[in-house]
């Protein structure tokens, strides 16, 4: 299954447009034969709304096809898996979301195995930066029960590929102990989420301590902020990059070398970016970001909304790949938080409220009401909480208005809960909804 994928992978991101074009639009058309008939779900909304599944001639014509509700998806995922014999046996992956509720998807152990020969795109610049290794020394900071370790234990028990040299460590060791792990590994590659990397290199600058330095520091899961890439970048001298994977769909985009956004595997997950009536916006306008998954063939998922924001780009990459380019992801619509007067404040805006303050090494705000809010944040050291304290207010409630009330406590850390069940951490957080604004 690998070698029958493999060939051609590292030429595909550079395809002249009409030839991605059409092997996109091929398996746009297989996917929806595909669910018409086996998934119960597509094959009754085919016949309830008298839709002709060989109608769907590609990509185009996804947007005659309803926008799925992902809270169904959420409560009866059984609906959305295939009846086919090439479902059987899929395995099951369960991330909690943003809500903390849980989703289960399950992938075909073919798309699985087809995945790895999938990679070899993202993988030629990685090994380039990396001083051409085929297989480069890696730190991977992860949690026990991840979904990527579900899918390397997979590959380890069907496959006779060479192994990456790849040392995992738990994201929630003390910082003290992942340090040293990191200078006696010495890796070529060190790989976490973005919210992690964040507070972790926060804490190496305001503590002041010696590192090793990686050649490419590679970031999953959540943002990681600009000015931290460029710390990392500036003072270790290494390339950060990052990948736009999920449950949902293990090939979304990665992020282009020349740093100009996220290379979308079109042939492999349709992405459009979408407004809050459902059209698609204009490049360089920030909206909702929903796939269909083009190559699994157990849960089938045709216009799902992700809940992040992120805005697609009409410009060609100077490196020549002629993939569509998309912004990083840009927060969870779930994030956004309104407030009393109808209007929303969108995370980055609080991400501005700390990004310059040495002595916050990491926040989380959480919204319990419209004008209630709660402030939890790690500092340097004790001494300097109240003037953080008190910067944060002033700045927040210009943000969220004079009338805001603002809880405000320090702790020695956060997120340890979060990151053991799902690797993430939301440091905005509203559990208001919008519509009661």
């Amino acid at each position: 299954m690998v070698l029958a994928h493999l060939r051609g992978q590292k030429r595909v991101p550079f395809l002249p447009r009409p030839r991605l074009e059409a092997l996109r639009d091929a398996r746009v058309r297989s996917l929806v034969t595909h669910a018409a008939r086996t998934v119960p779900h597509y094959r009754e909304l085919f016949a309830r709304e008298r839709i002709d599944p060989r109608s769907i001639r590609g990509a185009a014509d996804l947007d005659r096809l309803p926008l799925l509700d992902r809270e169904i998806v959420r409560r009866d995922p059984r609906r959305f898996l295939s009846e086919s014999p090439e479902a059987r046996g899929a395995l099951s992956f369960v991330t909690s979301g943003s809500t903390g509720t849980p989703l289960e998807i399950f992938h075909d152990r073919r798309s699985l195995l087809a995945n790895i020969a999938y990679g070899e795109r993202e993988r030629a610049p990685l090994i380039e930066l990396c001083g051409g290794s085929f297989r480069p020394r890696e730190l991977y900071l992860g949690y026990e029960t991840s979904n990527f370790r579900k899918v390397i234990a997979f590959y380890a028990a069907n496959t006779r590929l060479p192994r990456p040299r790849r040392t995992p460590i738990s994201m929630t060791a003390p910082f003290e102990e992942i340090v040293a792990e990191l200078n006696a590994v010495r890796p070529d590659l060190l790989t976490a989420y973005g919210g992690f990397l964040d507070v972790f290199f926060r804490t190496v600058a305001a503590r002041g301590v010696k590192v090793h330095a990686p050649k490419v520091v590679m970031y999953m899961g959540e943002r990681l902020p600009p000015e931290r890439r460029a710390w990392i970048e500036g003072e270790l001298g290494a390339r950060v990059l990052s990948r736009y994977v999920a449950a949902e769909a293990f090939k979304i985009g990665y992020f282009c070398e020349r740093g100009t956004g996220f290379h979308v595997h079109e042939d492999l997950c349709h992405v459009r970016v979408l407004d809050a009536h459902g059209r698609t916006v204009a490049p360089g306008m920030p909206g909702g970001i929903v796939i269909t998954n083009l190559v699994n063939r157990a849960t089938v998922l045709i216009n799902y909304p992700m809940g992040d924001l992120a805005a697609r780009s009409s410009q060609a990459c100077p490196c020549g790949r002629t993939q569509g380019l998309m912004s990083e992801v840009d927060g969870r619509l779930e994030d956004m938080l309104p407030l009393p007067s109808g209007e929303t404040v969108h995370p980055r805006a609080i991400w501005a409220v700390f990004k310059d303050d040495p002595d916050v090494l990491q926040y989380q705000l959480v919204q319990t009401a419209l004008g209630r809010f709660e402030l939890k944040v790690v500092t340097a050291d004790e001494a300097t909480f109240p003037a953080s304290r008190g910067r944060a207010v002033t700045a927040l409630r210009a943000l969220l208005g004079p009338g805001a009330t603002i809880d405000v406590s320090r702790h020695p850390e956060l997120g340890r809960g979060e990151r053991e069940k799902t690797g993430k951490f939301r440091a905005v957080e509203s559990r208001v909804r919008a519509s009661t604004a």
